[in-house]
């Protein structure tokens, strides 16, 4: 009988799903008399825009398959949306791939990139989990830092960025990111940047890490993330997209080529519509900032400090205590929201409170609090 190595399965090198450990907190916040207000996912619940559901519906009987690239009209509307509401310029059709929802990109992008053992990535000290996820799935190294300083002498193949950040709303300026682009460039270290909370920026600019002033209109090595579950309430469509450089955006598409990673064609369509058409965009980033400034001086009134939150769609607050702490003191009050140690260590002392919610909801909360 042919000996053959153990199996290991994908989950046992990963760690726990943090929402997973929300079920006893949870339970307690569903337990107040008048009901969940739930801070938690950043999900949308504000409708589609009329004109994106019209697009899927107008392509939901073509019955061949997709093309993984994207169809010509998609493309192009990536590359002009990306100038028209970034500053970006200098992008070309082939520059950019549309992908089934950021969070697959993410998940997959170091291992399409051909990374794997032996090979280290960069993450953000506090970070959406699935950068982390990602490369340890394609067996890599994952080393947390928010400063060159901290990488010393390591040599990492992918760094990611995220700015406007999940969790804590920071922005990277233009100066930080030109210089994090040429120490990257210097060592022949690959850039992703997650611009998924770009358009929603309160307080400063968000720059692009595609915008010239930062790229000096070069993209090599660049890869700028992009999602249209936010500011078009896309999540359900899965409806994201990756640009940058040309030879970077060549090696995913051949991947996914063979992978089978086509978006289907109806929501090619609707993501076209949608990167078209700038109003609803205006509108609803236009309900976040009501939300925000109804939930905002409301979570500070209750005795917590705000940090960061300069953008995107939470707010990222302490009181000085361990996070799940404070998590259990809003399930007292009925409101869940997310221990910031589900975005690494340090965020121990954190949590993470989501804009997502109803009027209605941001209302029940704000009264909660008050």
């Amino acid at each position: 009988m042919l000996s053959r190595p153990e199996r290991t399965p994908p989950g046992h090198v990963l760690p726990v799903f943090p929402w997973d450990t929300l079920t006893e907190t949870r339970a307690r916040a569903c337990a107040h008399p008048d009901g969940l207000v739930d801070l938690t996912v950043g999900t949308p619940v504000d409708p589609v825009a009329p004109v994106i559901r019209e697009a899927l519906a107008a392509d939901s009987a073509q019955p061949g398959y997709p093309a993984t690239a994207g169809t010509p009209p998609l493309r192009r509307a990536i590359v002009d949306a990306l100038a028209r509401r970034y500053g970006v310029t200098g992008l070309t059709p082939d520059a950019v791939l549309p992908a089934i929802g950021t969070k697959e990109l993410i998940a997959g992008l170091p291992a399409q990139l051909g990374l794997g053992p032996g090979h280290t990535v960069v993450v953000p000290e506090v970070a959406y989990p699935t950068y982390e996820v990602g490369a340890l799935l394609a067996g890599c190294t994952v080393i947390r830092a928010d400063s060159l300083m901290q990488l010393g002498p390591s040599s990492p193949t992918l760094l990611y960025l995220n700015s406007p950040s999940n969790p804590t709303g920071k922005i990277l300026g233009t100066p930080h990111l030109r210089k994090v682009v040429g120490w990257a460039r210097e060592r022949g270290v690959i850039v992703a940047a997650d611009e998924c909370y770009l358009g929603l920026a309160w307080e400063g600019e968000a720059p692009s890490i595609l915008d010239p002033r930062v790229s000096e209109g070069d993209h090599t090595g660049l890869l700028a993330l992009h999602s249209l579950s936010k500011t078009s309430n896309l999540a359900s469509y899965r409806a994201g997209f990756v640009a940058g450089d040309p030879a970077l955006v060549a090696e995913l598409l051949e991947v996914r080529k063979h992978s089978g990673l086509m978006m289907p064609l109806p929501v090619q369509s609707a993501m076209t519509a949608a990167l078209t058409d700038d109003a609803h965009e205006v509108e609803q980033r236009e309900r976040y900032r009501v939300r925000r400034e109804q939930l905002r001086p409301a979570v500070a009134a209750a005795g917590f400090r705000i940090d960061n939150s300069e953008a995107g769609l939470y707010l990222w607050a302490t009181r000085g205590e361990p996070c799940r702490d404070t998590a259990e003191w809003f399930a007292e009050r009925g409101v869940l929201v997310a221990p910031g140690e589900f975005y690494g260590p340090a965020g121990a002392r954190h949590v993470r409170i989501a804009l997502t919610a109803s009027d209605a909801t941001i209302e029940e909360a704000v009264r909660r609090l008050s």
